[in-house]
């Protein structure tokens, strides 16, 4: 049988074949959304990753899983006249190798992070290639639609959403100074943030002491913004040097 005839790669397009993509597509679809309730938590309490991030990884997941459920279908119903290797094994190596290729393109900047969502979507890359691979055409065509939306028109759902931005802070005291953490979060209070818990970590050197921490907006309409944070820190008492970076991706 010539595998380049009309028959053979109508077969790609075949009422089954279109079926199985379609229910990949709500598959992908219900994945995305999960994925952005999980990131929209995430983003509301001021994390790295957002909602484009989790509705990456969880929707390309999603793609990786999926297409092994339909090994019948795999390359238009023809694997069996081919050399048929492990599958499985194929992609468990592709998600590996992705990665690898994921972290490298997350840079991390004291407290702030960036690039997470640039490595889900490298993931989401590798997920469409998998599709492609085992013939599911219009679940690819759509994995590849979702994730341009995701990131192009989730940014704007973030924004239009409420939510409360986060800010990394960096503060070095004057050699000697003895801060007190329930002042700290009295001011902060004062300002509309609050430290968000477990974020405080404590190092001192040659009696400087140096506090690092998160603070998250009580509200994002009444947060006082950044230049004003750091007029109030020039104010504070004991401060010897700080530095204020936004902690979002």
């Amino acid at each position: 049988m010539n595998m380049l005839s009309l028959d053979s790669l109508a077969a790609y397009w075949s009422a089954p074949e279109i079926a199985a993509n379609v229910l990949i597509f709500f598959n992908l679809l219900g994945a995305l959304i999960l994925g952005l309730l999980i990131g929209y938590e995430r983003a509301y309490h001021g994390r790295a990753a957002g909602m484009r991030t989790f509705g990456l990884v969880c929707m390309a997941s999603a793609g990786l899983t999926v297409f092994v459920g339909y090994p019948s279908l795999w390359f238009g119903g023809h694997a069996a006249l081919a050399v048929n290797p492990d599958p499985t094994r194929v992609v468990q190596g592709i998600v590996t190798g992705i990665g690898f290729l994921g972290a490298g393109v997350i840079m991390k900047e004291g407290l702030n992070i960036r690039g997470l969502t640039t490595a889900a979507s490298i993931w989401a890359a590798s997920a469409i290639g998998v599709l492609v691979g085992v013939g599911f055409y219009a679940a690819a065509i759509s994995l590849t639609v979702l994730s341009v939306l995701c990131m192009i028109g989730v940014a704007e759902l973030e924004r239009w959403l409420p939510s409360r931005a986060g800010v990394a802070v960096s503060v070095e005291f004057e050699k000697g100074f003895i801060p007190r953490e329930e002042v700290l979060r009295k001011v902060a209070l004062e300002r509309g943030y609050e430290i968000a818990g477990g974020s405080l970590t404590i190092s001192s050197r040659d009696k400087h002491a140096k506090w690092y921490f998160i603070a998250v907006a009580i509200d994002s309409k009444k947060g006082t913004s950044v230049p004003e944070l750091a007029r109030m820190m020039n104010s504070y008492e004991g401060v010897e040097h700080f530095e204020l970076t936004h902690c979002r991706n």
